[in-house]
């Protein structure tokens, strides 16, 4: 004892820098995980075995298939998109581009359809007939809003739109990975100085009754695999909070923080991927486009016919039956590419309105704790053995820094 007491006096720097450098160890073994979760983005390199990219970048397709199951079997149901809009509130606020959308419409397919028809009608019958339809804009609104709602799961598919918006955009897909999980990586760094901290004051011990220096780089290969590991699995473990020695709280970062989560999934969903304009284009543009072409149809045809009853005879007499069928079906196909322009002024009402962010949250509050941490667990979990390896290895490397006080 009274050996190793004259020792630490003699050479006191270098007991104080073993367990510093441990809680160093511990916490840029961290950083460098966490970084390489996110960069690059692109792959690096010669080859797959000799290159290198993000975990989340690299996984972007699986991982986005695991967020639009989650989404679509989970948290959002198309229904619940179109529930709480106001037909006559979303009519107020497409008015004006409505009405010149529809003087447009009309004139175009009356004129490309039965051009010699609609040039036969003397002008005011013209301006009569489109005034005409112009004054079904409301019902026109009414019905389709109607329409859409009854059949938003068979227009509406959420698990597609997901994906594409997701596996596509690796740049995206890692955003939304990195602000939701910012806490957790800042904890986890944290807790990595700590253990590191901990694990060099057994290392200080060994060191001053073996002397042996290969221990170090040995012991910071063993701190930065096993930090790396356990900081990982805190994250998201225990599910439930646990009393640890009758008095410490043990609960996993996570899923300690879940309202905070479910504000900002439900935030970032709403804001980069269930957004109006993706929602509309999926709807007018996607796999699914003719089920809404035939309701476009439906409500043009119906509004229409009850506006317009004083000018259908005249109308049937220039065109036949046949011919205002046909006007329907180009109406509805010209109606189709305007309705984004058209309902671009009432882009806050409808995000408002539809409340994708409430309606998420609402969900992931309401998730068991097994479905909830597969927000986030999924891209730890992903490729987990690389980063607990790269943290022996640095560990191994910043470890040895303190024999270079012995030289």
């Amino acid at each position: 004892m009274e050996a190793i007491l004259t020792d630490l006096g003699e050479h006191w720097p270098i007991y104080l820098a073993i367990p510093c450098v441990a809680a160093l160890i511990g916490y840029l073994t961290k950083r460098v995980a966490i970084a390489l979760m996110f960069h690059p983005l692109n792959f690096a390199g010669f080859g797959r075995p000799f290159g290198l990219q993000g975990v989340v970048p690299r996984n972007a397709a699986r991982l986005a298939a695991l967020a639009a199951e989650l989404l679509s079997s989970k948290l959002v149901e198309p229904r619940d998109l179109l529930t709480r809009l106001d037909a006559d509130r979303l009519y107020a606020e497409v008015e004006q581009p409505l009405l010149t959308a529809i003087d447009h419409i009309a004139r175009d397919v009356l004129a490309e359809q039965h051009p010699a028809a609609w040039e036969s009608l003397p002008p005011l019958a013209q301006e009569l007939a489109v005034k005409q339809i112009q004054a079904a804009a409301p019902h026109i609104v009414r019905r389709l809003l109607g329409d859409l709602r009854e059949h938003a799961d068979e227009i509406i598919d959420v698990k597609r739109l997901v994906i594409e918006q997701l596996a596509g955009d690796e740049v995206k897909l890692t955003r939304i990975v990195r602000e939701l999980s910012r806490p957790e990586m800042s904890a986890i760094a944290r807790s990595g100085a700590w253990l590191g901290f901990g694990i060099g004051l057994a290392q200080t011990v060994v060191w001053a009754l073996t002397k042996e220096s290969f221990q170090m780089p040995v012991f910071g290969a063993a701190i930065g695999l096993f930090t790396n590991w356990l900081a990982l699995r805190l994250a998201f473990r225990p599910r439930e909070p646990r009393t640890v020695l009758g008095r410490f709280t043990s609960h996993g970062y996570f899923h300690r923080r879940r309202a905070d989560v479910a504000r900002e999934y439900g935030q970032l969903i709403a804001d980069e991927v269930l957004t109006v304009g993706n929602l509309l284009a999926a709807v007018l543009r996607g796999p699914r486009s003719d089920r809404t072409l035939a309701l476009v149809q439906c409500a043009l045809a119906t509004a229409v016919a009850e506006q317009a009853r004083a000018f259908r005879p005249l109308i049937t007499a220039t065109m036949g039956a046949e011919g205002i069928g046909e006007l329907k079906r180009a109406a509805a196909i010209k109606a189709m590419p305007r309705i984004p322009d058209t309902t671009r002024r009432a882009t806050g009402y409808l995000t408002e309105a539809m409340g994708v962010a409430e309606l998420i949250e609402r969900g992931v509050l309401a998730l068991p704790p097994e479905e909830y941490e597969n927000l986030l667990r999924p891209a730890f979990e992903q490729d987990r053995w690389r980063l607990v390896i790269v943290g022996g290895i640095v560990g191994a490397v910043v470890g040895g820094l303190p024999l270079l006080m012995l030289q």
